[in-house]
C-alpha cells in the first residue's frame, strides 16, 4: 500500500492551492481593508496558500478548521477524539498552534498567555469564513502572537450582495450530528446588510466517552456608506467536550485503543463529568474609509470573552498539595482523600487594531499597528471530597495581566522591469504580570519584551513564471507555563531567521510550484524533562535549532473533467545540542533525582520529514464531483531526542468524496456530500506524547497515543432557499 501511496504523490507532486491560482490578485484585493493590511498579496515573496468560499464550503463537513486545512502543504492535522470533532491540533512545517499566528478578521485568535488556538471554542466557525489565507514561515507582519511557523488569517467580513438562507444538516460515524442554519439579507437599499448563524455539532468521538456536544451563533451588520463602511460582529461558541487528552498506552494499542483513561480514578464506572466545558465570545467593530483617491483607513475595536473550567475526579490526594493538614479521624491519621476539583480561566482581552493604505502606481504602503489588554483570572475549586474539604473551597486563586503594542511599516515597490521589492518592519512591545501560578501561588512574575522583526524580499515575475526570494526575523515570548521558574532561572525569548525561496509556473492546464525555505531558531524553547528550581517541568532554551526544506506543488488538468492537484514537503528538522533530563527511580519506585543525557544533532519533535497530499477529482457528470484525496505523513518523535522507541510511525490514509447538486426541487438547490475517510481502514496516530524514566537502572519510555478512527463516514445535506 505504501509503494502505491508514493507512485500517487510522485505522480502528482505537489499541491492544494486549487483554483485559488487563478484567482490573481482579486484574492487579495477583494479581501476587507482590515484583513488586507496582513494578509501577503500575490507578489509577495512569501510561501502562501489561499482558500476561496468555494472550496471552504466543500471542506467544510463537522470538522475543525485543522482538518479543513488539512490538504494544504506541510500540514499535519490530529484530534484527541479521534474523529476530527472537539478538541483538535494542527502543526504546520512540525510547529504547533502556539507558534502558528491565527487571526480572524485581522483580529487576534491566539490564547495570550498559553498562545494556543483552541478551535473547539468557536465550533463551525468555518460556515461563516469567506476566505482563509495560510502563510507558511514567519510571513508578513500581522497582529497578535509571533509567527515562528505559520500565519492563518481567516476572514468573515466579504459583503454578500444578494440575500440567501441556507439549511445544512449532516449525520456520520460515531453518531456525529451536524445542523447549521445561516441567512443573509443581501444589500438592502445598497447600504445595509445582516447575515446570521446557528449551528450545533454533536459526536460521541471514536474515542471512549469522548463526546462533543458544540453550540454556536454567528451575527454580522454592517453599514455601507459613500466611501465607507461600518460593521459589527457577534459570535460565540459553548462547548462541553468529556476528556480525552491522556491518550492511549502504547501497551493498549493493539488491544484497546479507543480506551479514555480519563475518569477512571473514581471507583467502579468511570466518572461522569470529566469534562471541559468553556464559552468564549467575540465582539468586533470595524470602520473603514477611503480617504482621497489612494489611501484607505480602519481601525477595529475588540472583545473576547472566555469563561469555563475543566472537572476532574481526583483520587487519593495529599492535603499537603492543597496547603492543608492531614486528618485524624476515630485515632487514624489521613494523609490523603479522593475529590473532585474544577479549575477555573475567566478572562477579558480586549484591543484595537489600525492601519493606514496607501495605493498608486504599483506602490502598496500599509503603516499600521494595534494593542491588546489581555486580564485573565485563574482559580481551582474543591466541589466534593471524601475528607476534610468544605464544599467551595478555593486551592488557588490567582490571575495575570498581559499587555501587547505592535506598529508596524510594509512598502511593495516596482524596481525595474520584471522585479518588485518588499520591505516589512515591525516594532512590538510585551508586558506580561503574573500573579502566581496554580502549583506555585506565590510565585511573580514581571517580564517586559522589546522586539524588533525586519523582512525584505524581491519577486521576479514574467508571463507564466514567478520567482522570489525573501528574508524575515520573527521573536516571540515565551508562554505562561515556561515563566514558571525563579527569577534567575527566566527563560529567554526565541528568535526565528527564515530564509525563503520560490518559483512557480502557472499557464492553461499546468501550475508546477517550488519553495525552499531555511528556519534558524536561536534559543527555541523545548521540553527537556527537567525539574526546574520550582519544582515544574518547563521548557528550556536550546542555542541553535533549524528547519530546512523544500516543498513541492502542482496541479494538471489531465481532460476537461479530470484535474489532480498534490503537495509534497520534504525536511529536515534539528536540534544542534541539548540535554535531556531524565528521572531516576529505584526498585520500589522512589524518586532518586534526575540523570542528564547529552544529545547533538538529534531530530525536533513532531517533525515528519515527508508530507505528501496527492488529489484526483472527476466532473462525472455536469453536477456530480467525485475526488481520491490521499495523504501521507512520515514518521515523528514524541520527542527531541530522535530516539526511535519514542516515536510515531508513519501512515498513509485515503479518503472518497462525492458532491452532487440537485436544482430546482422544493428548493432552489440541493447540495449533497458524502465523505468515506480512511477508506483503507489504516490504524494511525497523528500526535502522542512520552515520559522517559530510569527504573532500577534502565532507561523506560512511557509512550501515550492518540489514535484516529478507522473507515468512518460522514454525509451533509445543506439545501439553499
Amino acid at each position: 500500500m505504501k509503494r502505491i501511496a508514493w507512485f500517487g504523490c510522485l505522480l502528482f507532486t505537489a499541491t492544494s492551492v486549487y483554483s485559488q491560482q487563478n484567482e490573481k490578485d482579486s484574492f487579495y484585493a477583494l479581501s476587507p481593508v482590515e484583513v488586507r493590511a496582513i494578509r501577503a498579496a500575490e507578489m509577495a515573496p512569501f510561501a502562501k496558500t489561499n482558500l476561496g468560499k468555494k472550496e471552504i464550503s466543500k471542506l467544510n463537513l463537522a470538522h475543525d478548521l485543522p482538518f479543513i486545512l488539512n490538504q494544504t502543504p506541510s500540514v499535519v492535522a490530529n484530534a484527541d477524539a479521534g474523529n476530527g470533532v472537539g478538541y483538535t491540533g494542527l502543526r504546520i512545517r512540525g510547529t504547533d498552534a502556539t507558534r502558528i499566528n491565527i487571526t480572524l478578521n485581522g483580529i487576534p485568535f491566539n490564547d495570550a498567555e498559553s498562545q494556543g488556538s483552541f478551535f473547539v471554542n468557536l465550533p463551525d466557525f468555518t460556515s461563516s469564513v469567506q476566505s482563509i489565507q495560510i502563510q507558511r514561515g514567519v510571513g508578513t507582519s500581522s497582529n497578535g502572537t509571533g509567527a515562528f511557523g505559520a500565519t492563518v488569517s481567516l476572514s468573515t467580513n466579504e459583503v454578500n450582495k444578494t440575500s440567501y438562507g441556507e439549511i445544512t444538516n449532516g449525520y456520520g460515524s460515531f453518531n456525529t450530528w451536524r445542523h447549521t442554519i445561516k441567512a443573509g439579507t443581501g444589500l438592502i437599499d445598497e447600504k445595509f446588510t445582516i447575515d446570521a448563524r446557528l449551528s450545533r455539532i454533536n459526536s460521541d468521538g471514536y474515542i471512549d466517552r469522548a463526546s462533543s456536544n458544540l453550540e454556536a451563533f454567528y451575527l454580522s451588520g454592517a453599514w455601507l456608506g459613500s466611501g465607507q463602511t461600518l460593521r459589527m460582529n457577534i459570535f460565540s461558541g459553548k462547548e462541553k467536550t468529556y476528556q480525552a487528552w491522556n491518550g492511549v498506552h502504547a501497551s493498549m494499542l493493539k488491544t484497546n485503543r479507543t480506551y479514555n483513561s480519563s475518569g477512571t480514578d473514581r471507583p467502579g464506572e468511570p466518572y461522569d463529568n470529566e469534562t471541559d466545558n468553556y464559552t468564549q465570545t467575540h465582539y468586533q467593530l470595524f470602520y473603514d474609509r477611503n480617504a482621497g483617491k489612494f489611501w484607505k483607513l480602519n481601525t477595529g475595536l475588540f472583545l473576547t470573552r472566555g469563561k469555563g473550567y475543566y472537572e476532574n475526579y481526583k483520587g487519593g490526594e495529599s492535603f499537603d498539595d492543597y496547603g492543608l493538614s492531614n486528618l485524624e479521624i476515630n485515632g487514624e491519621l489521613i494523609e490523603e482523600t479522593d475529590l473532585v476539583r474544577q479549575k477555573w480561566l475567566d478572562n477579558h482581552f480586549y484591543g484595537q487594531i489600525i492601519s493606514a493604505q496607501y495605493d498608486k502606481n504599483n506602490h502598496q504602503v500599509t503603516i499600521g499597528g494595534g494593542w491588546s489588554v489581555y486580564d485573565g483570572v485563574h482559580h481551582g475549586d474543591i466541589i466534593w471530597a471524601k475528607y476534610g474539604f468544605d464544599e467551595g473551597f478555593r486551592y488557588y486563586d490567582v490571575d495575570a495581566i498581559k499587555k501587547d503594542i505592535n506598529v508596524y511599516a510594509k512598502w511593495q515597490f516596482p524596481i525595474t522591469g520584471h522585479f518588485i521589492g518588499f520591505t516589512d518592519l515591525q516594532y512590538r512591545h510585551v508586558s506580561h504580570d503574573m500573579k502566581g501560578f496554580s502549583d506555585n501561588p506565590s510565585l511573580q512574575i514581571n517580564r517586559r519584551f522589546n522586539f524588533i522583526n525586519p523582512k525584505a524580499g524581491i519577486t521576479y515575475q514574467q508571463k507564466a513564471w514567478q520567482a522570489y526570494l525573501s528574508y524575515a526575523v520573527a521573536n516571540k515570548e515565551p508562554n505562561r507555563d515556561d515563566f514558571e521558574a525563579s527569577l534567575d532561572r527566566q527563560p529567554k525569548h526565541e528568535t526565528l531567521h527564515d530564509v525563503e525561496a520560490g518559483i512557480s509556473y502557472n499557464q492553461n492546464r499546468l501550475m508546477l510550484g517550488a519553495n525552499l525555505y531555511y528556519m534558524y531558531y536561536k534559543n527555541q524553547l523545548v521540553l527537556t524533562g527537567q525539574i526546574n528550581d520550582v519544582g515544574a517541568y518547563t521548557r528550556q532554551n536550546v542555542p541553535v535549532s533549524y528547519r530546512a526544506g523544500i516543498e513541492l506543488q502542482a496541479q494538471y488538468k489531465i481532460s476537461s473533467k479530470l484535474l489532480a492537484t498534490g503537495n509534497l514537503t520534504l525536511s529536515e528538522n534539528k536540534v544542534r545540542r541539548f540535554t535531556e533530563y531524565l528521572d531516576e527511580y529505584d526498585a520500589d519506585f522512589d524518586w532518586i533525582g534526575q540523570q542528564a543525557v547529552e544529545h547533538r544533532n538529534s531530530k525536533i519533535a513532531f517533525s515528519p520529514s515527508t508530507i505528501a497530499n496527492v488529489g484526483l477529482h472527476w466532473q462525472a457528470a455536469p453536477l456530480t464531483n467525485i475526488s481520491l484525496l490521499g495523504k501521507y505523513t512520515g514518521s515523528q518523535y514524541l520527542d527531541n531526542t530522535g530516539n526511535s522507541d519514542r516515536k510515531l510511525n508513519d501512515f498513509y490514509t485515503q479518503d472518497l468524496r462525492v458532491t452532487h447538486t440537485v436544482k430546482n426541487v422544493l428548493v432552489k438547490e440541493w447540495d449533497i456530500t458524502f465523505q468515506l475517510n480512511n477508506l483503507f481502514n489504516r490504524k494511525y496516530e497523528p500526535n502522542g506524547y512520552a515520559y522517559s524514566y530510569i527504573y532500577a537502572g534502565d532507561v523506560v519510555a512511557d509512550n501515550y497515543y492518540f489514535p484516529m478512527a478507522g473507515r468512518n463516514f460522514m454525509i451533509v445535506v445543506t439545501a439553499r432557499l
